[in-house]
Parts: structure tokens; sequence; C-alpha cells
């Protein structure tokens, strides 16, 4: 997985009951955007994240 600083990623809920988490990179600490990649999710909360098979990167349309 290869991200950059301003995608926006979304977690999904693992259960039915969870919902998705949302947020934006503020970091790539991997070589060649890899992980593990710092986020600010919506709620304000920060946090260093190692994706898994639930992770879903969005580029924003004005990036290439």
């Amino acid at each position: 997985m290869r991200a950059q600083q301003g995608d926006r990623i979304i977690i999904r809920g693992k259960t039915v009951e969870s919902s998705d988490r949302h947020g934006e990179i503020i970091e790539v600490r991997g070589p060649d955007g890899g992980p593990p990649y710092t986020v600010r999710f919506d709620d304000g909360h920060e946090s260093v994240v190692y994706p898994g098979g639930d992770f879903m990167v969005e580029r924003p349309e004005h990036q290439s």
C-alpha cells in the first residue's frame, strides 16, 4: 500500500455494530509511501496506523 500526506483513509468497522473510522494521513513514516502512517481521525484523535485488510486510501481529486 502506498499513500501520501493529505490522503483520506477509511477503516471499515469489523462488526455490524462498529462504524467506519475516517481520517487524514498527516505523516507517512515508511519508505516510498509505505506504512506506518500518522492519521488524524475526524474526531480529532491522532494515531500511528499500520493498515490491514479493512483499510482504504482515498486520494483527493486534486492530487495525482
